[in-house]
C-alpha cells in the first residue's frame, strides 16, 4: 500500500461522502452473507452521519487525502469504549486498511481498558476479522455476535 492510513475526526462537511461510502460498504455485505442490500440504521443518510458526530467520536479513515471509510467510537463507561461502526469502501477492502484503522483507534484511546462491539451473525468477513484483531467472542443474541477486547497496555 503506497499511502498511509490515517484517522481524522470527521466534520459535518464529510457527511455526504461518508454516507456514500457507507452505503457501498454495507451493500457489499451481500457477498459476506447479508440477506440483501442494506445496512444498520442511517447507514446511507448524510443527516444521520452529521447527527452521530454529536453523540460519538466519528472518524474518517483516510488513505492519503482520500476518504475511504469511517469509524465511530462511543464511550460506554470510564475506560470502556464501543466500536459502534466501521466501514471501508469496497474499492479498497482487503488491503489492510481496516486493520490499520482499528489499531489507530485503539492507540487513540491509550487509557481504554476494554473495547466492545457487535456484528451480524451472518457476516463471515467481520466474524473472521475481529478475532484476528484480538477481539474475543462473548456471545450471541438474535442476529448479533458480541466481542470484547481487554487492553493489556492500559495504565
Amino acid at each position: 500500500m503506497k499511502s498511509e492510513t490515517v484517522l481524522k475526526k470527521a466534520a459535518a462537511r464529510d457527511a455526504a461522502t461518508l454516507a456514500e461510502i457507507s452505503k457501498r460498504a454495507f451493500d457489499s455485505d451481500v457477498a459476506c452473507g447479508a440477506p440483501g442490500l442494506g445496512g444498520p440504521p442511517g447507514y446511507d443518510s448524510p443527516q444521520w452521519q452529521r447527527d452521530i458526530m454529536r453523540h460519538g467520536d466519528y472518524y474518517k479513515i483516510l488513505l492519503g487525502a482520500r476518504i475511504v471509510g469511517g469509524l465511530i467510537v462511543f464511550r460506554k463507561a470510564p475506560r470502556e469504549y464501543e466500536l459502534g461502526r466501521i466501514f471501508i469502501d469496497p474499492e479498497v477492502q482487503q488491503q489492510g486498511i481496516g486493520m490499520q484503522a482499528v489499531r489507530l483507534m485503539e492507540a487513540a484511546y491509550p487509557l481504554a481498558k476494554r473495547w466492545t462491539l457487535d456484528t451480524p451473525v451472518w457476516n463471515t468477513r467481520t466474524n473472521r476479522f475481529y478475532p484476528k484483531m484480538g477481539y474475543v467472542k462473548t456471545g450471541e443474541q438474535g442476529e448479533d455476535v458480541f466481542y470484547h477486547k481487554t487492553m493489556s497496555t492500559a495504565a
